[in-house]
């Protein structure tokens, strides 16, 4: 693959009395190196911006339900299994069904498919070239990588703990954040590499403090997850399943299979 791309992107479609909410978005090169960094609102804005930094050969990882056909009131296996897997490091999967109201991934892999786009579901490994999008979680990432270091929990940098007031823990998850930032720094070092300093906007995670306000703050949030979404990406074409599972494997059948490519430790796969 000559191109990465991860895409935060925000569940919600918008509306014409309301705006969907940011999208943060990361190219990057196999070599690791940011080629873009950014934000877009709406599935046509990210759609546009897939549109100008593909190659031939690209890979869209997105954190969103890419693939929704279960009924009403019940949880896709994928995200059932986040759960059962994961949930020892305290992370857990949102259910979506088909009659859930967040769906922008579906509609940007629908979008995405009419324009030649392949939605990968991962059972046969990494892709080798094409144009294919595939679903992520960052959570899984996050405590599926020994290199991250979150060895029993995830980092507290989102979800309100139930026990903590939101003004509590404002600033317990920007010092989250930095730490994690942090960490990600370091990703330049190690295999596959991750150059945040590599592009102005992605280095400017590195460089400024996490803010306080929610609305900064999730501005900065959504585009430390779309690099993380391009990590795993190249995680999975570097390694493959030496290093990720894909989750979500059951009774389904056919060509479109609801997964999650997620990295594990031996101790999280099944």
């Amino acid at each position: 693959m000559k191109v990465i791309l991860g895409i935060d992107l925000a569940w919600g479609t918008g509306s014409e009395r309301s705006q969907a909410n940011e999208t943060g978005l990361v190219a990057v090169k196999p070599s690791g190196q940011v080629i873009d960094a950014g934000w877009a609102r709406g599935v046509d804005a990210v759609r546009e911006w897939i549109d100008d930094l593909a190659t031939e050969d690209t890979l869209a990882m997105v954190d969103a339900p890419l693939l929704v056909t279960n009924p009403i009131g019940t949880q896709r296996l994928c995200e059932k299994q986040v759960g059962q897997r994961y949930g020892r490091w305290k992370v857990s999967a949102n259910s979506t069904n088909i009659g859930s109201r967040g769906l922008a991934g579906v509609e940007l892999r629908r979008r995405l498919e009419a324009l030649g786009w392949v939605y990968d579901d991962g059972l046969n490994g990494p892709p080798n070239g094409a144009r294919v999008l595939s679903e992520v979680y960052p959570y899984t990432t996050l405590v599926g990588s020994p290199e991250l270091g979150y060895e029993t929990e995830r980092p507290l940098y989102k979800r309100k703990p139930k026990a903590l007031s939101a003004s509590a823990f404002r600033p317990i998850r920007a010092t989250a954040c930095d730490e994690l930032i942090g960490v990600m720094g370091n990703l330049c070092d190690v295999q596959p590499r991750l150059d945040l300093r590599s592009h102005p906007v992605t280095a400017e995670l590195l460089d400024t403090p996490s803010p306080i306000a929610d609305v900064p703050y999730k501005h900065r949030e959504d585009l430390l997850d779309a690099a993380l979404c391009a990590w795993t990406g190249l995680l999975w074409l570097s390694a493959g399943f030496d290093r990720c599972q894909v989750l979500g494997i059951g009774d389904q059948k056919g060509s479109h299979r609801a997964t999650i490519i997620a990295p594990a430790r031996p101790s999280q796969r099944r």
